[in-house]
């Protein structure tokens, strides 16, 4: 007599047992970490060992004499961090199988989701069979197959399978726009590969591409040897040519990416690139290059030249959690290679290389770096001159700083109440040549001297934020500052700058900022009301034009900088002088979500030398607006609807007529399906700067989605006072979850008017999961 058990529930028996563990006792496998691949290894329960299982159904049988336990109705099992559903599950000990039937699903700790019409498995994953199967991926993959058979020696085999990257597409009854089909795929569990036997790419499901055979690796390696997806190039002076990349995977922690673009017109650019990853960090080294067949191509550029290429490295390493060092270094052979070549920079028209080493804590900061400049454009020609001899050589004019050195420390000690820190500069630098403009009317201005420049610079700096009892701010602050500087210049024809000498200065600093915010609510919103003035005591600058200024040429005034204590963007010059500094701050939040802020002030020289009135050989301060003892206005508006709307305005005005001297406009909105940002820049006549007309230019970006996956974009720069389009541009693109693609066409004369515009257009494709390539086209100038 059979000794048959039955446990039965009205709607669901919850059964967690010592009996049902130990018929099903062979699914409690040995612990590993689940693989993390669409395939059976992957559906199959891993999980510690002594795991439990929890079985959840309308029914659940059980023979102990037989070794067979069967769930029917709605079974649910629950085993680690494993949870499989089917209409019946029967676990037979005696046969070592596990035999899942009807609407089977399995989610496994990854959040990846198989399903399948039945599954019939060993215990020991040695062997199985699973019908109707498909799988859903976290990373929203998916792969079917009508059937699966797994033998022993770790081999799945899948027949008549595909695979996409549309998850939802069977949910929402479309088709993939691309599917990889093939009769057969073998999975070497050992090996980590997957062979591709008679095999097809599909796209808008026609075929388009056959392979008899391909292997690949699985998902699980990360980096696997082989082919890359290759990249389209076509330009007048390269020709036509395709780079074609192979990935080398020579050990987990370095590799190297081989890449030969053969072009039509000039030969073959070699391009090879080396990672290593170490303990503390990493590094590459790239190493680009190429014999050109037709260098006349290039005839009148720097590319006029036969052998052309760059040499590339970066790296970044951690010595501890608070100090890193690297560097990021890149040598070419000439001044437009890249933009020839169309090798990808963060400046079209400069290359920066720099070493570097920073520490930082809560409260400080230390900064080193030693720099060098590449110009990336053409050496000016002088009219009627031979390009080879007859140069301004515009790259023997950029500095080498070696180094720049910043530290800045907040003392945690409070000292009188107040805030103390204390800040460091060093500075080092040497230029071959001078670096100066002029016009042929007179005007000349020395951005850089031919020499060597250093400058240390330490200053000890204090405030207190004190707020009485009716709200008003009290900030008083006051700073001493120390330079010691070394002058030795090659140059003796720039007008007052020292000869060979070892300069030192100060400049001490007292000042107070006092502040009355009020605060209105009213039905409407909350409005903060603040006016603002500062006061600053200290001697006046002394010998400007005496030592060269490097690093403080930039002086733009404006809003955001009313109140700084020294208006000068670097330290080469200090602000000197007794000023004062005042004005209105606004800001209101509305109840519809809205808010405005804006600040409107004037700066006042009271007293002194004024800094920005002083004569010197780089014009610094001239026409800034800070020149006269009145300085002009400047403005800043700036809204948020909450709803999607920007809007951001400054400006400046005279302090006499109050006529725009400059504007900046920037608003940004979303519409519906219209995204769209428009700027508008105006700057007055600058003639210490040789800038003799206004210069007024709009730009406009725009993108329009028509529907899901289509969209329209287009960008237009068009200069007002010369009525001329600079830039302009057209584009279409195609975006969804498995595909991406774009097309787009731009015309771009930026160099001046007049001269040939250069039209190029641009295709990009992508597949999810298999990769992006894409392709640009010079079209002609």
């Amino acid at each position: 007599m059979s000794a048959w058990g039955r446990i039965l529930g009205r709607r669901r028996a919850l059964l967690c047992c010592a009996a049902v563990a130990a018929v099903a006792s062979g699914l409690v496998l040995p612990s590993s970490s689940p693989a993390q691949t669409p395939i059976l290894a992957e559906l199959l329960p891993q999980a510690a060992p002594g795991t439990q299982m929890l079985i959840e159904a309308d029914s659940v049988l059980y023979d102990l004499d037989a070794g067979i336990a069967t769930a029917d109705g709605s079974v649910a099992v629950y085993y680690g961090d494993y949870t499989l559903f089917a209409d019946r599950i029967v676990v037979n000990r005696t046969a070592r199988t596990v035999t899942a039937l009807g609407n089977v699903e399995l989610r496994d700790p990854l959040g990846n989701v198989a399903r399948a019409e039945s599954l019939v498995i060993t215990d020991d994953l040695a062997e199985g069979m699973i019908e109707a199967f498909s799988v859903e991926t976290l990373e929203r993959t998916r792969f079917e197959a009508a059937s699966v058979e797994r033998t022993a020696g770790d081999v799945t085999v899948f027949r008549n399978g595909a695979y996409n990257a549309c998850a939802d597409c069977a949910e929402e009854g479309r088709e993939p726009i691309w599917t990889i089909r093939a009769s057969e795929i073998v999975h070497r569990q050992a090996d980590r590969t997957v062979t591709y036997r008679d095999a097809a790419f599909e796209f808008l499901g026609t075929p388009i591409a056959y392979f008899p055979a391909l292997t690949l690796p699985d998902p699980t390696v990360d980096r696997q040897s082989g082919l890359l997806a290759p990249h389209f190039t076509y330009s007048e002076r390269l020709g036509a040519g395709v780079t074609i990349p192979y990935f080398w995977a020579l050990a987990p922690n370095y590799d190297v990416t081989l890449a030969a673009t053969p072009l039509t017109e000039q030969g073959v650019l070699l391009d090879a690139e080396w990672r290593h990853r170490l303990a503390a960090g990493t590094y590459n080294v790239r190493v680009v290059g190429i014999r050109q067949f037709s260098p006349e191509n290039f005839a009148g550029t720097d590319g006029f030249r036969d052998f052309r290429g760059t040499v590339e490295s970066a790296g970044a390493f951690t010595i501890n959690d608070r100090w890193d060092y690297g560097w990021d270094v890149a040598v070419p052979s000439d001044a437009t290679f890249y933009r020839d070549y169309g090798l990808e920079t963060t400046d079209p028209n400069t290359l920066v290389s720099a070493v570097f080493l920073t520490g930082q804590s809560e409260r400080n900061r230390f900064e080193a770096q030693l720099y060098g400049f590449r110009v990336l454009q053409d050496d000016i020609v002088l009219p009627d001159a031979d390009f080879r001899e007859d140069l301004v050589d515009q790259q023997e004019k950029q500095p080498f700083v070696h180094p720049v050195i910043d530290y800045h420390r907040i003392f945690d000690t409070p000292v009188l109440g107040g805030e103390l820190s204390i800040t460091g500069n060093l500075t080092s630098l040497t230029r071959a040549q001078t670096d100066v403009y002029t016009d042929g009317n007179g005007f000349t201005r020395y951005d850089g001297i031919e020499g060597t420049f250093s400058r240390a610079t330490i200053e000890m700096a204090w405030r207190r934020r004190i707020v009485d009892g009716i709200g008003q701010v009290f900030t008083p602050f006051a700073s001493l500052r120390g330079d010691a500087l070394f002058v030795h210049p090659a140059d003796d024809t720039v007008p007052g700058l020292t000869r060979d000498t070892f300069y030192v200065r100060g400049m001490p600093t007292a000042g107070i900022e006092y502040s009355f915010p009020l605060l209105v609510t009213g039905p409407l919103g909350t409005h903060v009301i603040e006016p603002v003035g500062q006061l600053i005591a200290r001697p006046s600058e002394s010998d400007v034009g005496f030592i060269p200024n490097e690093d403080a040429q930039s002086l733009v005034f404006d809003e955001t900088t009313l109140f700084d204590w020294d208006k000068f963007s670097g330290f080469d010059r200090v602000e000197g002088g007794v000023r004062a500094n005042v004005g209105l701050r606004y800001t209101g939040t509305f109840a519809d979500g809205s808010a405005v802020s804006g600040i409107f002030g004037q700066s006042f020289h009271l007293a002194g030398l004024n800094s920005f009135a002083l004569a010197n050989i780089n014009r610094t301060g001239a026409d800034s607006g800070l020149e006269t003892d009145d300085s002009d206005y400047v403005a800043g508006l700036f809204y948020n609807s909450g709803q999607g709307f920007l809007l951001g305005a400054r400006a400046r005005f005279d302090e006499e007529t109050f006529d725009l001297n400059r504007m900046e406009l920037q608003t940004q909105a979303t519409l519906g399906r219209v995204t769209g940002s428009l700027t508008y820049a105006f700057l007055n006549a600058q003639p210490d700067f040789g800038v003799l007309e206004d210069r007024s230019e709009v730009q406009a970006n725009a993108s329009i989605q028509l529907d899901e996956s289509w969209r329209v974009f287009g960008s237009f720069r068009y200069d007002l006072v010369g009525g001329n389009v600079v830039r302009q541009g057209l584009g279409l693109a195609f975006d969804n979850d498995e595909f991406s693609f774009s097309a787009a066409y731009s015309e771009d004369r930026a160099r001046a008017t007049g001269e040939p515009v250069d039209r190029t257009f641009f295709l990009r494709f992508g597949l999810r999961t298999l990769g992006d390539t894409g392709t640009s086209f010079d079209i002609g100038r």
